[in-house]
């Protein structure tokens, strides 16, 4: 019995719990930590639906306007991407069948060539 540990003593503190204390510990008193908090403004996105739920507009339509505001723009810059890309095509084309034309036609394909281009004017 002799070889066991002393027990640590248990102290209740003032709010009503009990806490295991250190003798070294108990005669020191320890000042309260003084707790510095900063509050911060919410970010400005996406306020105006904060606003919009908050006000009592229906919930659905913000979230619509949430999530399909930015997949519309992403679907316009594709559209947009693919009608440069078709008229880059077009212009190649334009362009390599009017110098196989003026290569290959001779006397006729050149002036294929110029009425052509007097049309496109």
């Amino acid at each position: 019995m002799d070889s066991l540990p002393v027990p640590a003593p248990v102290v209740r503190l003032p709010d009503g719990t009990y806490a295991y204390a250190d003798q070294a510990s108990l005669s020191v008193q320890q000042a309260p930590q003084q707790i510095v908090q900063h509050i911060h403004q919410a970010p400005p996105d996406r306020t105006v639906q904060r606003i919009a739920l908050g006000s009592g507009v229906g919930a659905g339509a913000v979230a619509a306007g949430v999530y399909f505001g930015p997949l519309l723009v992403g679907v316009l810059t594709a559209i947009a991407a693919n009608l440069a890309m078709l008229a880059f095509l077009a212009a190649v084309s334009a362009w390599g069948v009017v110098t196989v034309v003026k290569s290959i036609g001779g006397t006729e394909g050149k002036a294929a060539s110029k009425s052509l281009s007097r049309r496109r004017r």
